[in-house]
């Protein structure tokens, strides 16, 4: 029951974050490029301070990947920040969720891992959520490619970081490098003043839904396996969805469950061992 308690929570921070971008960005109480920017700040602080307190030090964790990790965790934070401006959050989750699964299926490609037909089906579904998703919005193609852009960052960033030695210590380090990456970005963008709301919004986002939450993640993470951790993350879409619906008035059209179905069905499909599969 801990377990799952600890689970739900894990997955409601993942979702919040949506939540709270929106929240932040869409009715203007802070640009898009400053949320992204004191929620990474705010998040860096916390995963080091958590690293220290855990520790007693901030070891370097190895140039291992590191390029990759920070390049794709800064391009997550950008797109996701930027989508924001037009996407709904449910919506905005869906398509992130979607394009880090193909990110990563691509990835296993790429990498020579052998890839068995059932995952293909999960990928092929998965897209065709993607595409159920992006037909009908030609006038807002933009924030969906952001938020695909933000999830291709971040499978780039999980992909980078799968093999890590210690995975908290990582992050707090790929956390930390990234912000005078995306700082001068948001200096370029020319960052405005943004009012108490949208400051609050981001530090909870950076400190509390980001950085507590993904190092309670990776505490989780080796009770969990990778099967039921794939599944658990299924539900981080609805979640965000219904945390939409309920603080900010976004209520999913048909064509979102319609997508979900396919996404999360797809996702699934590739995700869960062959032993849990029902037997006929």
């Amino acid at each position: 029951m801990r377990l799952f308690l600890l689970t739900a929570l894990t997955m409601l921070a993942f979702a919040a974050n949506s939540v709270l971008n929106r929240w932040a960005v869409g009715p203007g109480h802070i640009g898009a490029m400053e949320f992204a920017v004191i929620r990474l700040v705010a998040g860096a602080a916390v995963l080091v301070a958590l690293v220290l307190w855990q520790r007693g030090g901030l070891a370097w964790p190895g140039r291992k990947g590191r390029v990759a990790g920070i390049a794709g965790l800064s391009a997550y934070l950008i797109g996701f920040s930027l989508a924001y401006r037009g996407l709904d959050a449910g919506t905005g989750a869906l398509v992130l969720f979607g394009t880090v699964q193909v990110t990563m299926f691509a990835g296993a490609l790429v990498l020579r891992e052998v890839v068995p037909a059932r995952r293909w089906a999960g990928a092929g579904l998965a897209l065709g959520g993607l595409a159920v998703i992006a037909a009908p919005a030609a006038a807002g193609l933009l924030p969906l490619a952001l938020m695909a852009g933000a999830g291709l960052g971040w499978g780039i960033y999980s992909l980078a970081g799968r093999r890590a030695a210690d995975p908290l210590a990582a992050t707090a380090w790929n956390f930390l490098l990234s912000v005078p990456l995306v700082v001068p970005f948001g200096l370029m963008a020319g960052l405005a003043a943004p009012d108490a709301t949208g400051i609050a919004l981001a530090v909870v986002s950076g400190a509390l839904t980001s950085g507590l939450g993904y190092a309670l993640w990776y505490a989780i993470l080796p009770r969990l396996g990778a099967a039921r951790a794939a599944v658990a993350q299924l539900t981080v879409p609805v979640l965000a969805a219904l945390g939409g619906a309920v603080l900010l008035a976004e209520a999913p059209e048909l064509r979102f469950w319609l997508a979900a179905v396919l996404v999360l069905g797809g996702v699934a499909l590739a995700s869960l061992p062959y032993r849990s599969l029902p037997s006929r």
